[in-house]
């Protein structure tokens, strides 16, 4: 089934244009052309565990669940689709679906893609950051964040770069996350 015909994520798909427009007016002013680079997965966010479990009930029926597991403190689900969504020019074949944590976010709905490079992971902050131009760093509504999260079980070190303009987010990372699914199985 495709994913924009089932009923619990119609909330998403008339949300999708929004992040659409806001995702591209945010990589314009970064001098990232999104099309060329690989984009790994798109993901979400919420207020409400309610909406959490209703999104996961919909992306079950349009994708195959990779993990759902609790990662800092809330459970979070990855969805491999069986159709990709379109996001402009681009193909996203997985969803990342965190449920609700101590943050409270002012919007519920698509909230920002991750792309791979794939660079030692010492080396990410660097790399990102030469992509990005830099009259659009300079700008006082764009914040950049360096992190390094991780799950006991993965193997594979994958810090974030996050680049933000308050509405949609842009995050850089070493691996995939099916890498990294794929490092805890070892």
């Amino acid at each position: 089934m495709i994913w924009n015909a089932i009923s619990q994520l119609t909330d998403l798909v008339e949300d999708l244009a929004r992040f659409e427009q806001r995702l591209s007016a945010l990589a314009d002013r970064l001098g990232l052309p999104l099309h060329i680079y690989n984009i790994d997965h798109i993901a979400l966010r919420c207020r409400q565990d309610a909406t959490a479990q209703r999104w996961f009930d919909g992306w079950r029926q349009c994708g195959r669940c990779l993990k759902n597991s609790e990662f800092n403190g809330r459970n979070i689900a990855l969805f491999e689709l069986h159709q990709p969504l379109a996001l402009g020019p681009v193909r996203i074949d997985c969803v990342e679906l965190p449920w609700p944590g101590q943050r409270r976010y002012p919007h519920e709905g698509w909230e920002h893609i991750e792309i791979v490079l794939p660079v030692p992971a010492e080396d990410l902050p660097r790399a990102a950051l030469a992509l990005l131009a830099d009259a659009a760093l300079a700008a006082p509504d764009i914040s950049i964040r360096h992190s390094a999260p991780r799950d006991i079980r993965e193997r594979l070190p994958n810090p974030t770069l996050a680049v933000t303009d308050g509405q949609v987010t842009i995050k850089f990372h070493p691996h995939s996350l099916r890498a990294i699914v794929a490092s805890e199985a070892r």
